[in-house]
């Protein structure tokens, strides 16, 4: 295969929205969309998602558009999530367990193998049929199970402890509910989910639109 020229992230992070609404489309018996179609649903312009696609070889016809569960299919495959991941969660507090219990996760075809936690309280009990296991057994287990993705989900303060040991024990794709920044090499994935910026940036929106609302009845 030929190696991509360089995606930009903001194309990339537009894929999986594309993905889902596809996806919704599938269940809803469309088999074909446009780009017109897909961007009333999207809330992008048409010439974005035409160029986005384009950047991966572009799958549609002129007159025809595209074929959905075609381009879907392909979607799955520039991401990735066209075969299956081993996960491990390393802090099984109330967002590890979440994140375990979260059905989509699973039909996605990210397979939860194992929780990990220092708390004793939370040694032994199981989540999803998953033993929650002593810390202290996460390098053996990373090694001896293959795992491909782990999930911090610790307090901030431990965070980056958590990382170095998932990196050390060759971990390359980290997708981090730790409200912190972590460092890693550059050979390692790294994805954050701050769900505190999220809210922050909901409580702009909601107070500008306010602002301008009062504006309106001026």
């Amino acid at each position: 295969m030929a190696k991509r020229g360089k995606i930009s992230d903001a194309v990339i992070r537009r894929l999986p929205k594309y993905y889902r609404y596809l996806g919704d489309l599938l269940k809803n018996g469309v088999n074909r969309v446009s780009s017109n179609e897909l961007s009333r649903l999207t809330g992008f312009t048409a010439s974005q998602i035409r160029q986005d696609l384009n950047n991966f070889g572009g799958f549609g016809q002129q007159g025809y558009g595209y074929d959905a569960k075609n381009l879907r299919d392909e979607i799955g495959r520039i991401m990735g999530i066209d075969h299956k991941y081993k996960v491990i969660i390393v802090g099984a507090g109330n967002i590890g367990q979440a994140v375990a219990n979260y059905a989509g996760f699973y039909e996605e075809g990210f397979e939860v193998k194992a929780l990990f936690d220092k708390n004793p309280k939370l040694l032994g009990l199981r989540i999803r049929d998953h033993e929650i296991m002593d810390i202290d057994e996460l390098p053996s287990y990373i090694d001896e199970h293959h795992i491909d993705i782990g999930v911090i989900c610790t307090p901030k303060e431990v965070s980056q402890e958590v990382a170095d040991i998932l990196t050390s024990s060759g971990i390359k794709a980290i997708w981090n509910f730790a409200p912190t920044d972590i460092k890693v090499a550059d050979d390692v994935a790294i994805e954050d989910v701050h769900m505190n910026e999220s809210l922050y940036t909901l409580a702009y929106y909601y107070n500008e639109k306010s602002e301008n609302q009062k504006d309106d009845e001026k």
